[in-house]
This record gives structure tokens, C-alpha cells and sequence, in this order.
């Protein structure tokens, strides 16, 4: 959960309205120096981003770190699967879920966190049928006419 002095770099607005979020967790990311120069920069992408896991190891993929201009030799690919670090409990938590259920893995945010470390905050989610997304238009339009009508009468 990113706290209030944090720098949040990108945001997946789509998946709260794509997906029914059930639990959010908090990973660190494996990059190389020009990944963390680069997303220092803002620089990142993650709205067609995922996560699988993989053996005994969750894997970020499609997340889109552009590369670095000032870097020398060592540059990286942009599209580069990348590792995320959580606690083996973590992992298999996440495994049985998406294993059982049928749930998926999706990021939320990208960060860093006040010390400095870059951060992803993950969800597990289901997926909404087209019904569950129009129900979700018509309750956020009636709330913002709630707080229009509140303010008007204020």
C-alpha cells in the first residue's frame, strides 16, 4: 500500500473497472540500474501489464520500461520479464488462488516507496461481465450527481 510520502509512478486505472478486486498485496520488483534510472524519470507503462506465476515465483510481464538515454552499453529491453519478490507464504497464497479459483494477477500502481525503493502494488482479481461493468457506470454516474445535488444545496 503506498504511504503518503510516496511517488507513485504509473497507474492501472482500467482494472478497477475491468476487474473485481479481491485482495492487494505489496511486491518489490528485480531491475537493473538503467530500469531504476529510467523509471526515476517516470518513464514506465503498465497498462496492458500481468503477472503469472511460474514454479516458485510470481513474473511480471508486458511491463514497459523505456530505456534509458544517458546509459552506456548496459541498456535493457523494454519489455523485459521481471521477477517479483514476496515472501514464499505470499507466493503460494497467490498460487491457490489463482489455481483454484480462477482468479488472475493483475498491478495497480508502480512507486517508490518512502526509502526510496521502487514498489508494485499488486491485486488479485475476477474478471466483470459486461453486466457488472454497466452496474459499476450507473453507481459511480449516481454518485457524482449525489455530490452535485450536495453541493448545490449547500
Amino acid at each position: 500500500m503506498p504511504e503518503k510520502n510516496s511517488k507513485i509512478l504509473a497507474q492501472n486505472r482500467k482494472a478497477r473497472y475491468n476487474f473485481e478486486i479481491l485482495d492487494t498485496l505489496e511486491a518489490g520488483i528485480i531491475l537493473t540500474g538503467s530500469e531504476v534510472k529510467s523509471l526515476r524519470s517516470s518513464k514506465v507503462n503498465i497498462t496492458d501489464t500481468y503477472a503469472a506465476s511460474e514454479k516458485d515465483e510470481i513474473l511480471i510481464h508486458n511491463l514497459h520500461i523505456d530505456e534509458y538515454k544517458n546509459s552506456s552499453q548496459l541498456k535493457h529491453n523494454p519489455r523485459r520479464i521481471k521477477k517479483l519478490l514476496l515472501h514464499k507464504r505470499e507466493i503460494k497464497k497467490i498460487q491457490g488462488l489463482v489455481d483454484q479459483k480462477g482468479l488472475t494477477i493483475i498491478p495497480l500502481k508502480i512507486y517508490f516507496n518512502s526509502t526510496g525503493i521502487a514498489k508494485l502494488q499488486i491485486a488479485i482479481a475476477r474478471g466483470k461481465k459486461i453486466f457488472d461493468k454497466r452496474e459499476t457506470e450507473k453507481q459511480r454516474d449516481w454518485d457524482r450527481s449525489k455530490q452535485r445535488l450536495m453541493k448545490n444545496n449547500l
